[in-house]
């Protein structure tokens, strides 16, 4: 008897210390913090990315000596030398009324070639083109969809210069130079995939419109606004 009663006092301080136990250890165990997307988190990100560029036809006024007007239709033959090609910086906002938004300074190295139909318009023209490149370079505003999972849209809108690198010869002579051609705005529409904390790829849909007003040989004014298309593929890496 004394040893059942020995054995069930035993019994219910060996109980009675495991849950005082368990109750320390839940007292004392961390609160685990709540996982953080990657799309959540601010800072700096720069991106690069190539890929297919057209541009529909517009119209061309040149004045002073050997004034004309005409249609051009472009070419933009993105993957030949030198290449249709990109980078950008984006800082992310983190928290607070600009979660989600972001602003980024891009440089787009575009370009477009007269096509041939276009000579039999201005005739005594040979070479027409903005191919190294229509430089532009742009400030935008970004804003990124935090949907769940790896997938995040975006889309973006911003405003810049271009800086074309003007190709024209005529009868009355050659223009081969860099030149400050005017503004140009910018919209984008796009998706990433996180791959993972840092890495992400995107594909994306991005338009420029831009106002050329350049000098050209003999004291002459050319101007156009082209307005191009791309479907962009790249890379990013978020520090």
């Amino acid at each position: 008897m004394r040893k059942l009663l020995s054995l069930s006092i035993l019994s219910a301080a060996l109980a009675a210390g495991a849950a005082q136990a368990a109750d320390i250890a839940a007292v004392e165990a961390p609160i685990a913090a709540p996982v953080e997307e990657v799309s959540s988190r601010g800072g700096f990100e720069i991106s690069g990315y190539g890929g297919f560029q057209f541009a529909p036809h517009s119209d061309v006024s040149v004045s002073g000596t050997g004034a004309t007007d005409f249609t051009a239709g472009w070419d933009t033959k993105s993957f030949q030398m030198p290449p249709y090609w990109g980078i950008r910086g984006t800082y992310w906002f983190e928290g607070g009324a600009l979660a989600n938004w972001g602003i980024s300074l891009d440089y787009t190295h575009a370009k477009v070639y007269a096509d041939d139909a276009t000579f039999t318009k201005s005739p005594g023209w040979t070479t027409f083109e903005f191919t190294d490149g229509l430089n532009l370079l742009t400030v935008n505003a970004l804003y990124k969809f935090d949907l769940e999972g790896p997938f995040k849209p975006y889309v973006g809108a911003g405003v810049g210069i271009n800086v074309p690198h003007v190709e024209v010869t005529r009868p009355t002579g050659r223009t081969f130079n860099y030149q400050f051609g005017g503004a140009t705005l910018q919209a984008q529409a796009g998706v990433r995939y996180e791959v993972n904390e840092n890495w992400s790829v995107f594909t994306e849909y991005k338009g420029n419109y831009s106002w050329i007003d350049v000098d050209i040989d003999s004291g002459s004014k050319l101007e156009t606004n082209i307005l191009t298309h791309a479907i962009n593929f790249g890379v990013s890496y978020k520090f």
